[in-house]
């Protein structure tokens, strides 16, 4: 009877150590499989900004030259990678999503669906491009503005607060970036939604203000006006003589 208890001894013992190995096991993978839980919710939660989780998306915006397959709710653009894209604009329309217009020979940046059938927002940049400004809220007699020029240049005007330096688009929003007089080489970036955007206005807003537009005005020439003073002065002598 002594034998057979040792004999129950030496069977259980290997069996207790295969638990405490599978256990040994078992717990980093338990761990491992928690935190890759945690890690997928983290990614998933963490980005409730939308702007926040914008920046970690890959631009989709399709930059190119609008053809002459273009109509009236047709874009047909030869794009910067050399491929030629036929896009329906009838949602994009609909949205009010087509800003600045479109005529053969314009730079045109495009959002689409992911079969590149149809476009889900239109950006005219050759209309976007060139000086815009509006009334300075401190003094109304002055403008300032932002002038958008090719390249990703984009240059303040009549403003020394703010001093922009360069343009993009990203997803479909116009992003500035600047810097602020007096704030050292700190970089501020805001981004902003199109409102609309024509020939002569555009209307951009982000979270906190909509900002409208225009055009600066050509400045009036009083200069020559068909009057030759020294022809008019002389006839005055003579009558006076």
């Amino acid at each position: 009877m002594e034998r057979g208890k040792d004999i129950g001894k030496i069977i259980d013992k290997p069996n207790c150590q295969m638990k405490k190995l599978i256990l040994l096991i078992a717990t980093p993978l338990s761990l491992f499989l928690t935190t890759a839980c945690q890690d997928k919710k983290t990614s998933q939660s963490d980005y409730e900004d939308e702007d926040l989780y914008e920046n970690i998306q890959r631009d989709s915006t399709i930059y190119g030259i609008c053809s002459e397959g273009s109509a009236m709710h047709t874009l047909q653009m030869v794009t910067d990678a050399g491929d030629t894209l036929t896009l329906s604009l009838v949602a994009a329309q609909d949205a009010g999503q087509v800003f600045g217009g479109y005529a053969l020979g314009d730079h045109m940046a495009v959002l689409s669906d992911r079969g590149r059938t149809q476009a889900t927002m239109v950006v005219n940049l050759t209309t976007l491009l060139g000086e815009w400004v509006m009334p300075n809220p401190m003094d109304g007699s002055s403008e300032m503005g932002i002038s958008i020029r090719d390249g990703g240049i984009a240059e303040s005007i009549n403003q020394t607060a703010i001093i922009y330096q360069t343009w993009r688009l990203v997803n479909g929003k116009l992003e500035l970036m600047s810097v602020r007089d007096g704030g050292g080489d700190f970089e501020e970036v805001e981004r902003y939604k199109f409102l609309y955007l024509t020939a002569d206005s555009l209307a951009i807003s982000n979270e906190e203000d909509v900002y409208e537009y225009a055009r600066p005005k050509p400045e009036e020439d009083y200069g020559n006006i068909g009057i030759n003073l020294d022809d008019e002065a002389e006839e005055d002598m003579q009558m006076v003589m």
